[in-house]
C-alpha cells in the first residue's frame, strides 16, 4: 500500500479526510487486496503441488521402492474390520505347496560310515560287521580350509633316449609369475561385480577361508586384469547387438564419476545384458550403441531420447504409463481423478489379458479381447481427451499421437507391454552405485559397465559367471586360445 496513506483508519480519521483522498485509499487497497489474492492462490497451488509431490512412491512415479519404507509409519496397523474374525494366513509356503528345494546335490564327493563305538548296554566294543539298519544323510559341508597353497615343483630333466633337455609345462590353471591360481582370480572377479564385496571384505574372506594374507595391490591388479580379459568379448557383443534383433529393451541410470554426473546406458533382452559408459544420456549416446537406425523392435520408457529415434517398431513401458496415470488421480484439477481412474482400469485390463496369453498361448481368445479392447480404448480418449486438462491432455494426446508405440503388443505379443528386461537389468548396477559410490574415472567406470556386462549376460544364459571370467583369464595369457563368446546359442 502506498506510504503516504494514513496508516490509522478509524472512523474519526476517515470522516475528516476528503472524498478525493477516500477515493485514493479504496483504490489502493483494492489494488493491496488483488495481490493478495493472487499470493494466496500461488501458495495453494504450491500446497497442492508439495502434497502431490510428499505422496508420490514407486506406484505412482519412477521413485524405487527402495524409497516408500520412508514412509511408512512406526506404529502397528490395527486390522481392517473385514479381517479381524478371520485367521491371517502365515507367510511363506502354505499347506500342500509343492516344495523346489532339498532334490539333492547331484554328486557326492565323499562317504564316512558312522558305526556306534562303545555299547550302551554292556560297554563292549565289538559289533557284527553287517548293520541292522543304514540311514543316509547328505549334506553340503563347509570343509576346514576350502583354499589350498600349492607350491609346484617343475623339473627339467634329460631324456634316458635322445639326451634331449625337456622342462615340463606348467599347469593350465595357474599364471607363472602370479600368486592366485586362475579359478580363485575368477571367484574373486564374481565377489567384487556380483556380490558387491569391497576389497577389504575380500581380504578378510580370504584370511577366513584359506587363513592367506593377500594385499590390496594384488587384488586391484586381479580385477583388472580379469577386465582385460574379458574386453574381446565385449567387443564381440556390441558388434552383435547392432545387428538384426527382434526386440531389444532400452534404459539408462545416472552414474557419478569424481562427483560429476555421467549415464550408464542398458540394452538387454532375455539373453544377453550389455552395459555401456557414457558421457550423455543424448540420441548421440543410443547412435553409438545401436546404430542410426535399428532393424528391430525397440522397448523404452516415454524418455524424450526414445521419440523420434529410427526403428522398425518401438514399444513404450505401459508400467511408466500407468504411475502418470496414478500421479494425476492425486493432482488437483476438473475430471483429473476420474480420467486417472479409467485409465489405469484399462492399463490394469491389458496387463491382465497380455499374462493370459503369455501363460496360455492362446491366440484365438487374445485376439478377441484385443479388438474389445481397441473399440474402448478409443471410445475412452474420445469421451474424456476434450475436457483433460493440462497434465492430462498431454498424457492422452501422447496416447492418440504414439498409439502405435504404446500399444504394439496388440498386435504382436511377443514383444512384452513393459520394460522390465532393462528395468531388472539395471539393478545389479544400481546396487553396485550404492555401494561403491561411483567410480574415480571413466576408464574404471568403463570397466565397471563391462565386468556388469558379463555377470548379467551370464545369469541370463544359465552359465557360470567364475568359469567364464577364468576361461577369458587363460585365453588372455595363452594367444592361441580364443576368448569365450558372450553370444547366445540358439
Amino acid at each position: 500500500m502506498n506510504q503516504n496513506l494514513p496508516q490509522d483508519l478509524n472512523p474519526e480519521s476517515l470522516n475528516q479526510l476528503p472524498k478525493e483522498k477516500l477515493v485514493e485509499i479504496i483504490i489502493e487497497q483494492s489494488k493491496v487486496i488483488r495481490e493478495l489474492q493472487k499470493t494466496i492462490l500461488e501458495l495453494q497451488q504450491e500446497i497442492e503441488r508439495l502434497k502431490v509431490s510428499r505422496d508420490l512412491d514407486s506406484s505412482n512415479s519412477s521413485k524405487p521402492p527402495s524409497q516408500d519404507i520412508h514412509k511408512k509409519s512406526e506404529n502397528k496397523k490395527a486390522p481392517a474390520q473385514d479381517q479381524s474374525n478371520h485367521p491371517k494366513r502365515k507367510p511363506g509356503g502354505q499347506p500342500g505347496h509343492q516344495g523346489k528345494t532339498r532334490k539333492g546335490f547331484g554328486r557326492i564327493d565323499r562317504f564316512e560310515i558312522l558305526r556306534p563305538t562303545d555299547c550302551i548296554c554292556c560297554g563292549h566294543k565289538a559289533f557284527a560287521c553287517v548293520a541292522v539298519k543304514v540311514e543316509k544323510h547328505t549334506v553340503a559341508q563347509l570343509v576346514e580350509r576350502p583354499i589350498e597353497i600349492v607350491e609346484y615343483q617343475r623339473h627339467t630333466c634329460v631324456c634316458e633316449s635322445c639326451g634331449n633337455v625337456q622342462t615340463s609345462s606348467w599347469p593350465e590353471d595357474i599364471i607363472p609369475g602370479q600368486d592366485l591360481g586362475i579359478s580363485l582370480q575368477a571367484f574373486l572377479g564374481w565377489a567384487n561385480n556380483y556380490a558387491h564385496m569391497p576389497y577389504e571384505k575380500q581380504q578378510e574372506m580370504l584370511w577366513e577361508l584359506g587363513q592367506i594374507e593377500i594385499g590390496l595391490g594384488t587384488l586391484v591388479a586381479t580385477n583388472e586384469r580379469i577386465t582385460q580379459a574379458i574386453e574381446p568379448s565385449i567387443r564381440e557383443l556390441s558388434n552383435w547387438v547392432k545387428q538384426t534383433q527382434p526386440n531389444v529393451h532400452v534404459d539408462e541410470t545416472p552414474w557419478s564419476v569424481k562427483g560429476v554426473k555421467e549415464w550408464l546406458w542398458v540394452v538387454a533382452n532375455a539373453d544377453f545384458c550389455l552395459f555401456t559408459a557414457a558421457d550423455t544420456r543424448s540420441r548421440a549416446e543410443l547412435e553409438t550403441i545401436l546404430g542410426a537406425k535399428y532393424t528391430g523392435v525397440l522397448s523404452s520408457d516415454d524418455f524424450s531420447v526414445y521419440n523420434g529415434y529410427q526403428a522398425v517398431s518401438q514399444q513404450k513401458c505401459l508400467a511408466h504409463l500407468r504411475r502418470h496415470f496414478k500421479k494425476l488421480i492425486q493432482l488437483p484439477g476438473l475430471h483429473n481423478q476420474a480420467i486417472g481412474e479409467a485409465f489405469v482400469d484399462l492399463i490394469d485390463e491389458a496387463f491382465r489379458n497380455y499374462a493370459q496369453w503369455f501363460e496360455t498361448l492362446d491366440s484365438v481368445i487374445y485376439n478377441d479381447w484385443v479388438n474389445q479392447f481397441k473399440s474402448k480404448l478409443h471410445s475412452s480418449l474420445n469421451q474424456w481427451i476434450d475436457l483433460a486438462g493440462a497434465t492430462a491432455g498431454q498424457l492422452l494426446r501422447s496416447l492418440r499421437h504414439k498409439a502405435d508405440q504404446w500399444w504394439y503388443f496388440l498386435d504382436h505379443p511377443e514383444v512384452p507391454p513393459d520394460n522390465n528386461q532393462a528395468e531388472r537389468s539395471l539393478r545389479l548396477a544400481v546396487t553396485k552405485r550404492k555401494v561403491s559410490g561411483g567410480s574415480r574415472s571413466m576408464e574404471r567406470f568403463r570397466h565397471t559397465a563391462n565386468l556388469l556386462t558379463v555377470v548379467q549376460t551370464c545369469r541370463r544364459q544359465g552359465r557360470s559367471v567364475i568359469n567364464f571370467f577364468a576361461q577369458a583369464l587363460i585365453a588372455d595369457f595363452n594367444n592361441s586360445l580364443s576368448c569365450p563368446s558372450l553370444l547366445p546359442q540358439y
